[in-house]
C-alpha cells in the first residue's frame, strides 16, 4: 500500500454525473466523510471506504468520484447486481482512526438506507469494518467470526493473478508465468499475495514499496524477489509484466514511455492517468504494450465481499473470482477484433450491462473511451 496522494485528472470530475454525492462532518468524533453513488441502476452501491490524509477537501472529492465511477464499471463487468459507490474519510488512520469515528461512519453509511455498501480500501482493514457493521446493516468485508468474508485482499490478488494469466495467454500463447520477470509496484496487501501467487508459478519478480516494513515482509516469506528503490526506477528497468498496485493514476505519459514491458497488469484502480481518446491507453497501444484493464482484473475483492451479502461462501466466491480469467481474455480479444484499445473495450461492456440495467434503456457514460 502506498502513502503517496492520489493524483488527480488534469481536470476535476463533474459532480453531476454521479447519482448522488453526500458528505458528513461529525464536529464530536472529527469524522469528515464523503459517499458517492456513480449509478444504482444494477443495484446498491458497493465500494470500499478509503482513510487518506487528502490535501484537500477537493483533493478527496475527485478521488471519490473516480474510485465510485470506477466501482460502477467494476461491478458491472464483474456481473455483480451491484452499482458504483465509493467513500472516502479524509484523515491520517495511524493518527485519526477511533472507534468512534468509526462509529459515525457507519451511521453515516446508514443514512443512505442501503443505497450505498461499504467495505474496506487503502487505509481500513477487516477489523474496521467489524467496528463500522456495529452502527450499519450496510457493512462487508468483516471477519469471519462475525460472519464475514474477512480479507478482501485474497481474491483481489487472484483475479489479479488470473488476468495476468489471460493477458499472457493473449500476448504469448500460454497462461503461465513460469520464467517471467514481473515487476510489481506497492507490496501492501494485494502486492504481498500476489507474489506469492507468482513465485508459486515460478516467476522472477521484482518489487518496490514506500513501506520499508513491506518489502522486508516480502523478503522474509520470500527472499529471491529482487527489490529496487521506487517505481520510477522498476518501470525503467526490463520485465514482461509491469503490476502497479499501489494509488491510482500510475500509468502517466513519463511512466508509460519509460515503460519497458509487454503487459501492464496490477490492482490498482484508475491505473490511466488520461482516459479517453489520445489518453494513457492509446499511449500503451502506441508502445505495444497490452494493458489488462484494471477494473476487469482487480474486482475479485468486491466479487468476495459481494457474496458477503448471501451468506459468505468462500469457495462459491473463488470460483467467480476465477472468471476473471475468461473475462480479461474476452476484453483483450474484442479489442483487437474491433480496433480499439483494451480500455475502450472494456468500457463497451460495462456500459452495455449498466445501459441494459437503466429505465427506458438509455444510459450516457462519461468515461469516454
Amino acid at each position: 500500500m502506498s502513502s503517496r496522494a492520489p493524483l488527480l485528472e488534469s481536470s476535476p470530475p463533474d459532480p453531476f454525473t454521479h447519482e448522488q454525492v453526500a458528505f458528513c462532518h461529525d464536529p464530536e468524533t472529527g469524522l469528515r466523510s464523503i459517499i458517492a453513488l456513480y449509478s444504482t441502476a444494477l443495484g446498491p452501491g458497493l465500494g470500499g471506504v478509503r482513510f487518506f490524509p487528502y490535501a484537500s477537501a477537493d483533493d478527496a472529492l475527485a478521488d471519490v468520484l473516480n474510485l465510485s465511477r470506477g466501482m460502477a464499471y467494476k461491478n458491472a463487468v464483474a456481473g455483480l447486481d451491484h452499482g458504483g459507490g465509493k467513500a472516502v474519510i479524509i484523515g491520517d488512520p495511524r493518527r485519526d482512526k477511533t472507534p468512534e469515528l468509526l462509529h459515525a461512519y457507519g451511521r453515516f453509511v446508514e443514512s443512505l438506507s442501503g443505497r450505498y455498501v461499504t467495505a474496506a480500501d487503502v487505509g481500513t482493514y477487516v477489523a474496521d469494518m467489524d467496528v463500522v457493521s456495529e452502527t450499519t446493516r450496510f457493512a462487508t468485508g468483516r471477519s469471519e467470526s462475525r460472519g464475514g468474508a474477512g480479507d478482501s485482499s485474497v481474491l483481489t490478488a487472484y483475479g489479479v493473478f488470473q488476468g495476468m494469466r489471460a493477458a499472457a495467454a493473449h500476448r504469448w500463447g500460454s497462461p503461465s508465468l513460469a520464467g517471467k520477470r514481473v515487476g510489481i509496484s506497492g507490496v501492501g496487501k494485494v502486492g504481498r499475495r500476489l507474489v506469492e501467487l507468482l513465485r508459486g508459478d515460478d516467476a522472477s519478480v521484482v518489487v518496490c514499496d514506500v513501506s520499508p516494513e513491506a518489502v522486508a515482509a516480502v523478503r522474509s516469506s520470500h527472499p529471491s524477489v529482487e527489490v529496487v528503490p521506487d517505481a520510477e526506477t522498476l518501470t525503467g528497468v526490463p520485465l514482461d509484466v509491469y503490476s502497479p498496485n499501489a494509488m491510482g493514476h500510475a500509468l502517466d505519459d513519463d511512466t508509460v514511455e519509460r515503460l519497458q514491458a509487454e503487459i501492464v497488469c496490477g490492482a490498482a484502480n484508475n491505473q490511466l492517468a488520461v482516459e479517453g481518446p489520445g489518453g494513457s491507453g492509446d499511449l500503451l497501444e502506441k508502445r505495444g504494450i497490452l494493458y489488462a484493464p484494471d477494473f476487469v482484473v482487480n474486482s475479485g475483492g468486491v466479487i468476495q465481499v459481494a457474496d458477503e451479502l448471501h451468506g459468505f461462501d468462500f469457495e462459491r466466491a473463488r470460483q467467480r473470482a476465477a472468471g476473471i480469467y475468461d473475462t480479461t481474455l474476452a476484453v483483450l480479444r474484442e479489442a483487437a477484433a474491433r480496433g480499439v484499445t483494451t480500455a475502450a473495450a472494456a468500457d463497451h461492456l460495462a456500459e452495455e450491462r449498466i445501459a441494459a440495467a437503466t429505465p427506458g434503456g438509455v444510459w450516457l457514460p462519461v468515461r469516454g473511451g
